[in-house]
């Protein structure tokens, strides 16, 4: 294996799976543990990972601003809301999580006769003047980089909360299906949004495959239908309809 294709490789190992000993990472690489030593050594000189005693962890990159995301992969998550959208029924409430993919969905909402329970503030601005749409603001502290809500009051509210379908975010889905955040603050109120509905919804791009994150939000048993692109992986696709998941491909 190429040296840049087992840091890459090392890198989402950690991401996934937090600190790992030398002894554990050469044995994932199929390499002595001097060589696993050396990548760690370069990795770390790299700013890229952060030694600790016997191992490493990934150091997790900064979260761009919302402004930012909100532009990437426009047309396919457009085309991943669309699909979404299709699936609300009227009478429903619905739980849009945070991110900017959620956000197109909102924007597909407009007029109907539904409930939306949210912690996604870009979602709350959207939705806010339309007098058809019931729109539940989740309380918590207020993330103005990503334009979020959490915490424990985040998380306490979710838990009065019985929700028609939830609508899941993800910053990567790993190869066997596993749903990844890159900010672990989320990953809680993630938690109470899965516990709180009767159908979890993942809207998840191609890039999103593998994506990044090192916090683990679910596995695909934890998912009940998949949005994504034509031009997702394949593999990690086919993991998700073997745990029973509907996956849409648009």
């Amino acid at each position: 294996m190429l040296r840049e294709s087992r840091h890459e490789r090392l890198l989402r190992i950690l991401r996934a799976e937090g600190v790992l000993p030398v002894g554990e990472i050469a044995k994932r690489l199929a390499v002595s543990e001097a060589t696993a030593r050396r990548d760690l050594n370069d990795l770390g000189d790299a700013g890229r990972l952060t030694r600790v005693y016997g191992g490493a962890v990934a150091r997790t990159p900064a979260e761009p601003p919302f402004a930012e995301e909100v532009v990437d992969d426009l047309a396919d998550k457009d085309a991943l809301a669309a699909r979404a959208a299709e699936l609300v029924q009227d009478g429903e409430v619905v739980l849009l999580d945070i991110g900017t993919t959620t956000l197109q969905l909102a924007r597909r909402l407009h007029g109907r006769q539904i409930t939306v329970a949210t912690s996604n503030l870009a979602v709350y601005e959207e939705l806010r003047e339309d007098p058809e749409v019931t729109l539940v603001l989740l309380g918590g502290e207020v993330r103005r980089n990503y334009r979020s809500l959490v915490g424990f009051l985040t998380e306490t509210a979710l838990s009065h909360l019985y929700a028609d379908r939830l609508f899941l975010g993800t910053s990567g889905v790993l190869p066997d299906g596993r749903v990844l955040d890159t900010t672990d603050v989320e990953v809680p109120v993630k938690h109470a949004m899965l516990a709180a509905a009767r159908q979890v919804v993942l809207l998840a791009t191609a890039r999103k495959f593998p994506g990044s994150g090192n916090a683990r939000v679910c596995g695909p048993g934890e998912i009940d239908v998949l949005i994504t692109n034509q031009a997702s992986d394949p593999p990690t696709l086919a993991a998700f309809r073997e745990a029973d998941v509907e996956v849409f491909q648009v």
